[in-house]
């Protein structure tokens, strides 16, 4: 194996990770056919280190063909077995399929060696990507006894988290996650090779965010911290677990780490895998949504686009901001309707849903949205989808002035948000609870949130929310007759000339819910006509 275990004939063939560029430059000028396989093989990490693939692939089949013809058959089928992998990982199945059958060749006969044990671990994850649960699981087993008995640590940790993806795909998630979390502890201790370091780390990191168990993904993100951080900077290992990064990052408040990490990932994909270089254009899209660069969401959301990723609900999200609100429903209605993306990605386009459908006056779609998060986070009882769905409920009660509802399902979000340590569902989450408490005549506590999340917004860099928020404190303050902050703003956009449902739009409520607090109104200012309350607004600075 490279950089840390040997084959069967004890050679150690790569690079130590802090010489990668010098490898490079040292056999990169050398005549090919004066390198020995094992030089070819230096030249092969270095060069993959280095974020050329190309270069790598070719070096690495010079290595494969010295070593076959030099008859050292289990080098040679490592290097099969590697250029399998790199294959697969470009999108070109029959490729590595090729070489896959032509590592086992070198095998055939041979006693169990490290070489069996890592090309089982190969077959059992093409067995998982192809459907074959049961194989796949028989197989992963397998390489994980040859690895046990041959003491590598690279084959068990290999097979190990591989188990671990195949329990969660075969529905045994407490299983899968447990054997993800003994393979993760050989990455952090440095038991692991470089290359398969990131294999398990990226894997697993992913693995936690499908499962939105967004709180594992960052704990283990920041325990494998050193060793991201030990990376030349030109490394591209690889581009997925880089998106992974900037996910966490973003979760975590880290806009300018996330979107640098996002940025990046997406040059070093372009062309080595356009779809996941569109996902991280997406990302990238999201962090300059939050930030208030609509511009630069704009781009980054039609790129995603043009490399076939729909960019959603991001981009329904920024049409909302923009007052776009028929293309914002309409493009989300879409991304919904086609039942892609795993139960996290579907909980955010609900969550959205929620929004959108409530600018459009369509509670029912709200409504359905709503209840469909709900049953996803009941089926799945992860902590992040409980949030998501507490925060939706909590953003519809409230359109529809059930206060104590909204009071209730906002506490409980932000409990959870708070807990899983992300600050930006956080503070939405205390946004909508503080309007909730306005709405119930708890001006003083409703205060006291709304400069919570406000704090929040501003550290985090979230312009548009920000600002929400502090038109929200400053035109909650001083408000006569018993006012509430949601009667006030019916008033202020009734003394402008709007009509009920253009007041509803503007607030994301429905026409209904504008006709109440209107009658409400008229009831506390003691007047029985819209130019009576426009008058009154008037005179008292609300309009």
């Amino acid at each position: 194996m490279p950089e840390s275990t040997a084959g069967v004939d004890g050679e150690r063939v790569a690079a130590h990770p802090t010489s990668w560029s010098e490898t490079y430059d040292a056999l990169r000028v050398r005549d090919p056919s004066e390198l020995t396989p094992r030089e070819h093989e230096q030249l092969a990490d270095a060069a993959w280190w280095l974020s050329k693939p190309g270069e790598s692939i070719a070096a690495r089949q010079r290595a494969y063909a010295g070593y076959a013809e030099s008859g050292k058959d289990p080098r040679a089928a490592y290097m099969a077995g590697r250029l399998a992998v790199e294959h697969f990982m470009r999108g070109e199945p029959a490729v590595g399929a090729g070489w896959l059958m032509r590592a086992h060749r070198h095998l055939d006969g041979r006693p169990d060696s490290i070489e069996h044990g890592f090309l089982a671990v190969v077959e059992a994850t093409v067995a998982r990507f192809g459907g074959d649960l049961d194989q796949a699981s028989e197989l992963a087993t397998h390489g994980a006894e040859i690895g046990r008995r041959l003491h590598d640590p690279d084959v068990i940790a290999l097979a190990i988290h591989t188990s671990g993806l195949i329990a969660i795909a075969q529905g045994r998630e407490t299983e899968g996650v447990a054997m993800l979390d003994e393979a993760m502890t050989a990455v952090v201790a440095g038991e692991l090779s470089s290359f398969f370091t990131g294999v398990v780390y990226c894997n697993v990191i992913e693995a936690c965010l499908e499962l939105a168990d967004v709180r594992r993904a960052g704990e283990w993100s920041e325990a494998a911290r050193a060793w991201c951080e030990s990376l030349p900077p030109e490394s591209p290992y690889p581009g997925l677990c880089r998106i992974n990064r900037a996910q966490v990052a973003r979760l975590r408040g880290a806009w300018a780490e996330a979107e640098a990490e996002a940025l990046r990932a997406s040059e070093e994909l372009m062309s080595f895998d356009p779809a996941a270089a569109a996902s991280a254009l997406y990302e990238a899209g999201e962090i300059r949504r939050r930030i208030g660069n609509d511009a630069g969401a704009e781009e980054a959301f039609a790129r995603a686009r043009e490399l076939g990723v729909e960019p959603q609900p991001g981009l329904a999200l920024l049409r909302l901001g923009q007052g776009k609100v028929e293309p914002a429903q309409t493009s989300l209605r879409l991304a919904v309707a086609s039942g892609e993306g795993n139960s996290l990605r579907r909980a955010r386009l609900l969550m959205a849903q929620v929004d959108v459908a409530l600018a459009a006056h369509d509670p029912e779609t709200a409504r359905a949205a709503r209840d469909e998060l709900a049953l996803i986070a009941r089926d799945s009882g992860r902590p992040a989808l409980s949030a998501a769905a507490a925060s939706a409920d909590a953003t519809l009660r409230l359109a529809e002035a059930d206060v104590s509802g909204a009071l209730e399902r906002a506490r409980r979000a932000g409990s959870i948000w708070q807990e899983l340590k992300l600050p930006y569902e956080a503070a939405h989450a205390r946004l909508t609870y503080g309007l909730a408490l306005r709405a119930s005549g708890g001006e003083e506590d409703a205060g006291s949130e709304l400069r919570a999340a406000l704090a929040t917004f501003e550290r985090l860099g979230a312009a548009p929310d920000a600002r929400r928020t502090a038109d929200l404190l400053s035109t909650g303050r001083g408000l006569p007759r018993g006012l509430s902050l949601r009667e006030a703003e019916v008033l202020r956009l009734l003394a402008t000339g709007k009509t009920n449902r253009e007041i509803a739009a503007a607030l994301v409520i429905s026409e209904h819910t504008v006709a109440r607090h209107l009658q409400n109104m008229f009831v506390k200012l003691g007047v029985s006509s819209r130019s009576a309350a426009t008058a009154f607004a008037f005179e008292h600075n609300l309009a």
